[in-house]
């Protein structure tokens, strides 16, 4: 057995959106094969808890829309340049000895996170990213307000084709990782719901305030 959440858009209270645990038979392996067995088990639990319209945000998702929303397939524009997501992110870190590694930016998605300086610069400390600094708490604030970023330009069509009940990400593991693709898209649909988008989009410490101080 497993437990994950789906992320649920709040369009009203204090949360942006609400995290429900699901627990669901794992099938374990590396193959595509398996993560996508993972994912109609654990989206089949959800329908039994009333969640029933879901959509996997991962590169392993069945829609195509789920496919492009990951942060491995998404681009946002710095200075003149397109740069992927996730390079953007891991370009971005600040350690005690070192970094930003902005030369990440020009690299594909999983050559950045395996490079060894991410692991060998010591203790993560903060974020920088086009000159301005960014703490690391809340802590999933930069990840998800970059996520939040790259997304807002495309946010009309966002809100004229995508809807579903929640989000899941079957990559994610809460007792492993910090942060997700999911999660902050649940927030990008709350925000929009609630006419705070635009804001949010130009505004990191406003986005930060939003989000329970951990």
């Amino acid at each position: 057995m497993a437990t994950r959440p789906v992320f649920v858009p709040q369009k009203k209270g204090k949360l942006l959106v609400s995290e429900v645990p699901i627990d669901f038979k794992w099938n374990p392996g590396m193959a595509a094969s398996q993560k996508k067995k993972n994912i109609t088990a654990l989206h089949a639990a959800a329908k039994s808890r009333g969640l029933d319209r879901l959509l996997e945000i991962s590169s392993k998702s069945e829609d195509e829309v789920g496919r492009r929303l990951s942060a491995f397939s998404l681009k946002l524009q710095v200075g003149d340049r397109d740069i992927f997501l996730e390079c953007a992110y891991q370009g971005s870190k600040v350690f005690r000895h070192g970094g930003p590694y902005t030369d990440l930016f020009m690299l594909l998605p999983r050559e950045a996170k395996k490079d060894p300086r991410l692991r060998s610069s010591g203790e993560l400390i903060g974020f920088e990213f086009v000159g301005e600094q960014f703490p690391l708490s809340p802590k999933n604030a930069f990840y998800d307000w970059l996520y939040i970023r790259t997304l807002f330009p495309h946010r009309l069509w966002i809100s004229e084709n995508v809807s579903y009940q929640g989000y899941t990400d079957i990559e994610f593991n809460p007792a492993k990782s910090i942060n997700c693709q999911a999660r902050a898209f649940a927030e990008l649909m709350a925000l929009a719901d609630r006419g705070q988008l635009e804001r949010v989009g130009e505004d990191f410490s406003y986005f930060a305030s939003l989000l329970p101080p951990v």
